[in-house]
């Protein structure tokens, strides 16, 4: 029971339930939305994690061969290994004379191709399965009366 004078006062006042309000059924459609909300951000978690190290992992193997890195160092060849294996298929696109030049341009495109990978999935993904109220607002026009 709320005391009469928390109104005057400015304080929120509580209104208590019901017997006959239906209380569990909003609580397990909110529980419902929150696994579910909960489930979509972890899955483009993960596939923001996984497209920004593959950009990360070909971006250090471009700084490893403009710099001159020592080709048969472990740490370039586990680089070397990983960005053949992510390059979507790029390797070869651009042929300029310069190796340099070739790495650069075809693994710095592959790069931007997994960032933008990465956005596109995460966007059709909370598009298609978070509920409108949870989405993320890139722009909202307000229109002031």
């Amino acid at each position: 029971m709320t005391d009469p004078r928390d109104s005057e006062l400015g304080r929120p006042t509580e209104r208590m339930p019901r017997v006959d309000e239906p209380v569990a059924e909003e609580v397990v459609e909110r529980d419902d939305d929150y696994r579910r909300v909960r489930t979509v951000r972890t899955v483009c978690a993960l596939i923001d994690i996984v497209c920004w190290t593959f950009a990360i992992v070909l971006l250090v193997h471009i700084f490893l061969v403009i710099a001159g890195a020592n080709a048969t160092n472990g740490f370039f060849q586990f680089i070397a290994g990983w960005a053949d294996g992510i390059t979507l298929g790029l390797d070869g696109l651009f042929t300029p004379d310069n190796a340099s030049a070739a790495t650069l341009l075809n693994e710095g495109l592959a790069a931007v191709l997994w960032l933008i990978i990465g956005a596109l999935l995460t966007n059709l993904i909370t598009r298609i399965a978070l509920p409108s109220g949870h989405r993320r607002a890139w722009y909202r026009r307000s229109v002031r009366p």
